[in-house]
């Protein structure tokens, strides 16, 4: 007859097979649950961008970019929102008619939450960045006026948007910024390329 068999050692070799065995599907499965998140590619082709927002403050800009264009979010303070109102006559567009927003951003905000304003920041005129001045200011060179109510100016060739990416009038941009499609994932952050009319 053979030797006998040593139980706690064949014991000992199950255990240390399966744990190997374990590891090894885990390793496995690391690359490819990683497969399945969207890619810096896709993400630039347009993939929906999840961004913080719990942490920025009242009065200041966030900027992000989507399908390699920047996307501004302000968090507008109760005196940047009283601001939106009373110089419709000196807008091109002041109900946003032509201007490419989705249907839940057509008001006076431009935006599905007034103290959250998400904007595509690319001038409408050439595609120029526009500077953000968000207090009233007459610059050294006159181009905004000492009744500037705060807004965007595109130092390009001159255009000038209010707190809602709204178009003056005699600018040469011909419509209001752009407002991206976008929704509120819960309070702290939103989730830019996703329609919020389409989510359930």
């Amino acid at each position: 007859m053979g030797e006998p068999i040593d139980r706690g050692r064949r014991q000992l070799l199950t255990v240390a097979t399966t744990l190997t065995g374990a590891v090894g599907v885990a390793f496995a499965a690391v690359p490819f649950l990683a497969s399945w998140k969207p890619s810096a590619r896709a993400k630039a082709l347009g993939a929906p961008v999840e961004i913080d927002i719990s942490k920025l403050e009242p009065g200041a800009m966030l900027k992000i970019e989507w399908r390699g264009k920047p996307v501004l979010v302000v968090r507008r303070t109760p005196a940047m929102i009283e601001k939106l109102g009373g110089h419709d006559e000196r807008l091109a567009d002041p109900g946003s008619e032509q201007s490419k927003q989705p249907d839940y951003a057509k008001n006076d905000a431009r935006a599905a939450n007034p103290e959250f304003f998400v904007v595509l920041g690319i001038c409408t005129h050439l595609g120029c960045l526009p500077a953000s001045y968000f207090e009233p200011r007459d610059t050294a060179d006159g181009l905004l006026g000492a009744d500037w109510p705060g807004g965007f100016f595109c130092p390009c060739h001159g255009s000038k948007f209010d707190l809602s990416g709204r178009v003056y009038r005699g600018v040469p941009a011909p419509t209001n910024l752009e407002i991206p499609p976008y929704t509120f994932a819960d309070s702290g952050h939103i989730v830019i390329g996703l329609d919020q009319s389409r989510v359930a």
